[in-house]
Parts: structure tokens; sequence; C-alpha cells
């Protein structure tokens, strides 16, 4: 296994990646989605709120050859592997996820940006076919000491509509008429999933790229009147089983699999690392389920870490492991200490289990 560290696009600077190197970390998964874009922002994930976290579409030129190349060079002048880039902007494909009038031509463009992807040598695009995407976290201090986390408590409204122009909380569209998006089907969401699949995995296949798939965070099966598609961890089966490819795979998000009502973490480690279908994994801590749960350290959370490193060992599984999310902690870099927390604990815990 090797060890990863993730980086959204405006922590893409010289000081985290030495930050990350020292870490431990060998791999590094980006963001080119700028989240934050015209915010005052602190280093931690994207919360926001039903009005979403911002204008879609800031960074496209990043996904051209010569940017990618220009940003893999500075990676690797780190001794560091970019070797993920983490979900296409919304303004890429919002008609692939709507299954609108432009999805033709949006598959089109995703085909040229897995070309893009593979001349500059990036092995892997990491993705999550949703709607609503990650929507209905808050900031808490539930994590050890009062550090502060993020969670989903079942007293919150996970049911206020999305507006027409926005998708995975983010707007694509600003002078779209008024109204809220209409309501459709799981199936009709599975429907658009195979559409996107059958048309992008053969060109992926061809450019030696995988695509990992990401299950849905937090795991309702409706959210903001949305269908869902990974809210079990069964669910994953029917993914890889709608277009069978190398190029097929997951983004195996452990806490959000504990999050999960049905199944056991455990056992769906074993069962997707056992069929190769693991691109990399997320690792956090989670205490509690749908509908509440909220986010920890690494070390006191409902899932056993040692526990998967076996399993993934017993597996032989050869990928990137990385940090997902961890609490901020109280002194003058939070997120900082907070990663190089989790890091420390993911290195020892894998040093364990190999030696």
């Amino acid at each position: 296994m090797k060890i990863g560290f993730g980086l959204y696009y405006h922590q893409l600077t010289e000081e985290n990646f030495r930050f990350a190197r020292q870490c431990g970390a060998t791999h590094l998964t980006v963001h080119l989605v700028d989240y934050f874009h015209g915010k005052n922002t602190q280093d931690n994930q994207p919360i926001g709120d039903e009005k979403g976290w911002g204008i879609a579409g800031h960074a496209l030129r990043m996904w051209e050859v010569e940017p990618l190349i220009e940003l893999k060079k500075r990676v690797e002048k780190h001794n560091l592997e970019l070797f993920a880039i983490e979900n296409f902007d919304p303004a890429q494909w919002y008609d692939v996820l709507l299954g609108g009038p432009r999805e033709e031509e949006q598959l089109e463009e995703l085909k040229r940006i897995i070309g893009n992807v593979s001349k500059a040598g990036i092995s892997t695009i990491g993705y999550n076919f949703s709607i609503a995407g990650v929507y209905g976290r808050k900031e808490n201090r539930a994590a050890r000491g009062n550090a502060v986390s993020v969670g989903v408590h079942k007293n919150e409204k996970h049911d206020i509509p999305i507006p027409k122009g926005m998708i995975w909380n983010m707007i694509y569209d600003r002078e779209t008429e008024p109204g809220y998006l209409e309501p459709f089907s799981h199936d009709e969401l599975w429907r658009r999933l195979k559409v996107f699949l059958d048309a992008i995995l053969p060109v992926a296949e061809s450019n030696g790229v995988t695509l990992a798939a990401h299950p849905d965070d937090p795991p309702f099966a409706t959210l903001r009147q949305t269908p869902r598609l990974v809210y079990q961890p069964y669910m994953f089966r029917r993914l890889l089983k709608l277009h069978p490819s190398p190029s097929n795979k997951l983004d195996l998000c452990l806490g959000t699999v504990a999050e999960m009502t049905e199944g056991d973490i455990y056992e769906a480690t074993a069962e997707y690392a056992s069929s190769d279908s693991i691109a990399y994994i997320h690792c956090r801590n989670v205490r509690g389920k749908i509908p509440s749960y909220d986010e920890v350290f690494i070390d006191e959370g409902d899932i056993d870490m040692i526990r998967i490193f076996k399993i993934l060992k017993g597996h032989n599984f050869q990928g990137v492991i990385m940090p997902d999310h961890a609490p901020l902690m109280s002194c003058s870099a939070p997120w900082h200490a907070g990663m190089a927390y989790t890091m420390g604990y993911l290195k020892a815990v894998l040093d364990a289990v190999y030696k």
C-alpha cells in the first residue's frame, strides 16, 4: 500500500506539497474544482448551505494538457507522484448528471479531458455521480477535546429542493429561470450513470486511465429531494456490473461506508479488495450512522483501522490510502495539525501491519 494526501485547488502550493511529503505521503490527489472561489476560506472541507458553495467553472483551464503537466512537474519536485484528480467540475458535466440537452456535447468534452489527463501522465480520476453532492453537514465539536469537525443530524432539514442552475452544490447557470429541479427516480439516475459509463469507460481504458466512483456522502436514499446512487455497500456491485472494465473501479471512502445503515464495513472492504475493484481509499473515522453521525479523529470512531489494514494486506491491495477529512486542532495551523495527526496514525498502523 502507498500513503497518499489530498489537496483542494486553493491548497496547491509548494508549502503544502512539502507538508504532504513531510507527513510521509508518496502520492497526491488534487481537486481542480475551485469550491472556495471568491470566499475568505479556512483550510477545511466545503460546508455551505442550500445556496451552494459558489460558481462552477472557475478553473477549467487547469484541465488542459500544459497546465496539468506543469502541475505534475511542481508536485514531482517534492518527490511526490500526482496520481489522481478528484471530481469533474460541475460546469463540465451538469447535463450528463441531469440527462439534459447538452449531454452528448458534455460527454465528448469529458472524453477529451480524459485524453488530456492521460497525456499528462495522471492515472486516475475520482468522480461522484450525484445531483445533490455532499450536502447537509454542519460544523460541530463532537471530536475528542472539542476539536472542530462536521456531522449530520436527523433534526436538520435535508429535503430543501435544489434550485435550477445548480448541481453538486455549485451554480453552473446564473441566468436560469427561477424554480427547482423536477423530481425523478432512482432508476432514472442509474440510467444516466450507464450512459456516462458506456460513453466514457472505453475512452478511459484505451488511455490507461482509471475512473474511481465515490459513494454518496451523506448516504441518504434521497437528499434535497433527489435520488442517490450508492448509499449502501452492496450498491457498488451494481455500479461495477453496469459496465465491466479494468478502468471501472471505486474510491472506497471508509467513513461514508461506515455511515451506511446496512452491511458491514469489513465485509465490504474484503469484497471489493478481493475483486481488485478499489482504485484508492479515503480514510476517516466516524461515530454513528445515518440519520445522525459525527466525523471524529482517525483513532476514536467506530472503524477499527487496524482490522481494515489487515484485510487490505490479506487481499494484496497495492493502491493508495489517504486521509479524507480530519478534525481541526486547537493551534495556529488547525488543518495542518489535524492532517499531520491523521497521517502519522495511518503510517504507524500501516508499518505495524506489514512489519
